[in-house]
């Protein structure tokens, strides 16, 4: 009689966890009854202008748009410093999935930030959306089914930036790269892209992240008598080098170009139009290039007090790209909102024929714009000229090329 008691149970028990894990995947149902969206980013340090604060703002301004609700069920957002540390970023995103019931993870740059973070992710089986990290190894080696790489990759910045230039003759390269994995990835793409137009690379040189002072680095560009030096770096450490190349003057008619392979408008506001002008670089965003993308700008301006980078401007899609995903599937369980995420297009004043593929990159058009002059710019934060628009499937590296481990070639 006691076994048979202990077996009906057991077979309740199990019966009643199932019924569960039915009742939280299944449509219709919001978990714990809140959307909760973590916005991990650097609050503080070299990348803070690119995300930072404004991340916070930009993913708010999209749950407040939506409307603070969906399908009945608010809508929070919470936020956080991993203080440019891969443990730290680690920890807080285990402690948001676990205790604090965060359903999905936005910004996280720098790329080594969104690189620890989609393992955590993919282990809790929760969504992280890299709108600020840039290497190709999100989509590639390390590709997950919970990760999108949204806004833009380095294939995307560092490609089309050196077939522009190659096509001027700019072909002899200096790189001067960050030594982590942002730096790794653009110096790659760079070089593979220098290599297919018929130029050479005269010299590399690596430094680390937050680096004070680059001018021996930038000596040993000069002394390579390379057309361009290309900066395989980000944020504060992007910047640092055009400004000390400029003092020493390295660059200028007659002289060696510099090219920012992971430039944002940031930057050129931190520079000034004086040092970064005439300078060419590929973007997935610029804030003046049509009426939506003004009007949300402005927008945004209004809260942040500057203009938003393409890091703020793809939080907000991708923010209201998740809502709308969990709206019209009736459920925020991870693999049915992601199936439904990649399945509908993207358009809207971010991106243009915006895509998300099977490995998770977003691909969308592009834009290859020229720093403006002083006098060629008539207003605050007026800073590009587009010079073209690059389609989606030329912007980006085959699908067919994805090292992806379960992408179909």
């Amino acid at each position: 009689m006691f076994k048979f008691q202990a077996s009906r149970i057991a077979l309740a028990f199990a019966a009643g966890l199932a019924f569960c894990h039915a009742a939280h995947a299944q449509p219709g149902k919001i978990s714990d009854n809140v959307v909760k969206i973590g916005v991990l980013t650097d609050m503080s340090s070299i990348f803070s202008d690119i995300g930072g604060k404004g991340s916070v703002i930009a993913a708010q301004m999209a749950v407040d748009d939506f409307g603070g609700k969906v399908n009945g069920a608010p809508i929070k957002v919470v936020s956080a410093d991993h203080q440019n540390k891969t443990d730290v970023a680690a920890t807080i995103a285990r402690d948001w999935f676990d205790n604090q019931q965060v359903d999905m993870v936005e910004d996280l740059l720098p790329s080594s930030v969104a690189l620890a973070v989609a393992n955590v992710a993919r282990a809790k089986h929760r969504i992280a959306i890299a709108t600020g990290a840039g290497t190709t190894r999100l989509v590639n080696e390390e590709c997950s089914p919970y990760t999108i790489q949204y806004s833009y990759d380095t294939y995307a910045f560092a490609t089309n930036t050196v077939k522009a230039m190659t096509r001027g003759g700019d072909n002899s390269w200096y790189f001067l790269t960050v030594d982590y994995a942002l730096g790794a990835s653009l110096d790659k793409d760079a070089s593979e892209a220098l290599a297919h137009a018929g130029g050479k690379v005269a010299g590399r040189a690596k430094h680390p992240l937050n680096s004070s002072d680059l001018s021996s680095y930038l000596l040993q560009a000069q002394a390579s008598r390379a057309k361009v030096i290309g900066l395989a770096n980000a944020g504060a450490d992007t910047v640092n080098a055009i400004k000390t190349s400029r003092e020493f003057g390295l660059v200028g008619p007659g002289k060696q170009k510099i090219a920012g392979l992971h430039m944002f408008i940031s930057d050129i506001h931190s520079l000034g139009l004086e040092a970064a002008q005439g300078m060419t670089l590929t973007t997935a965003f610029y804030w003046d290039r049509d009426d939506a993308s003004r009007a949300w700008a402005q927008r945004f301006y209004a809260k942040a007090g500057k203009m938003p980078t393409l890091v703020h401007a793809g939080t907000y899609s991708s923010v209201m790209h998740y809502l709308q995903a969990i709206q019209r599937t009736g459920t925020d369980d991870a693999d049915t909102v992601m199936a439904e995420m990649k399945k509908t297009p993207v358009n809207d004043f971010f991106a243009r024929n915006g895509q998300i593929r099977p490995d998770g990159l977003m691909v969308h058009d592009m834009y290859l714009v020229e720093v403006k002059t002083p006098k060629e710019s008539k207003k605050p934060w007026d800073y590009y000229k587009v010079l073209q628009t690059i389609p989606a499937n030329d912007a980006f590296r085959p699908l067919a090329q994805s090292q992806c481990a379960f992408v179909r070639k």
